[in-house]
């Protein structure tokens, strides 16, 4: 499967909403025929290289399809569209255009079933509500509903301030309960840092 890629200094996670400013040449022509063929991009984190200009040299190879939601112009003139999270995806190759925009071949990963939430995940539960009362959680309109342990997870390792690479590492993780044992490590990494 061929897929358009966008690389931002962000992890994005399925059913998470990003909002994102377009300007450049080769972003407006791929979002103009995503909408045109109901299609997604996908993003992938960078990790070596600048969002803008030139194709960055290094980048995650699990990323998540950006389906795009609603869009319109900014005050500043710019395009403006808010994308949500679809699909996971693993990139096999990759081929930069004329106009430096990436294009990779990649395989959808499979996500296991939604389960439902335990009795234990009740802490993380309540730490996504606490989440879902911040302004710009709150703008994002993402519905912080856990349905269950793959939107939790999700949302948790989206909105959390963890390190690109932690969410990198989140994004791999095929099983739900694995990504929120993963996640309370983090936490739990993150509470020692405060409290050390």
């Amino acid at each position: 499967m061929s897929l358009a890629l966008f690389p931002l200094n962000t992890v994005l996670f399925p059913g998470c909403t990003l909002d994102l400013q377009i300007f450049e040449a080769r972003y407006l022509d791929m979002i103009s025929r995503c909408m045109k063929q109901s299609g997604g991009f996908g993003v992938v984190c960078i990790l070596e290289g600048e969002e803008v200009g030139v194709a960055p040299e290094g980048y995650a190879l699990v990323g998540c399809e950006a389906l795009i939601r609603d869009f319109k112009q900014q005050d500043n003139g710019l395009l403006g569209i808010r994308v949500e999270g679809g699909r996971r995806f693993r990139v096999l190759r990759t081929e930069v255009q004329r106009d430096q925009l990436m294009v990779a071949e990649v395989e959808w990963l499979d996500d296991v079933p939604e389960q439902p939430l335990q009795d234990e995940d009740a802490d993380l539960v309540a730490l996504l509500r606490a989440l879902a009362e911040h302004p710009m959680v709150e703008a994002l309109n993402m519905g912080t509903e856990a349905t269950g342990q793959q939107s939790l997870a999700n949302q948790l390792a989206y909105l959390l301030p963890f390190s690109e690479l932690d969410k990198i590492d989140l994004l791999q993780l095929d099983d739900p309960q694995q990504r929120l044992d993963a996640i309370q490590a983090l936490l739990d990494e993150l509470q020692g840092e405060l409290f050390a």
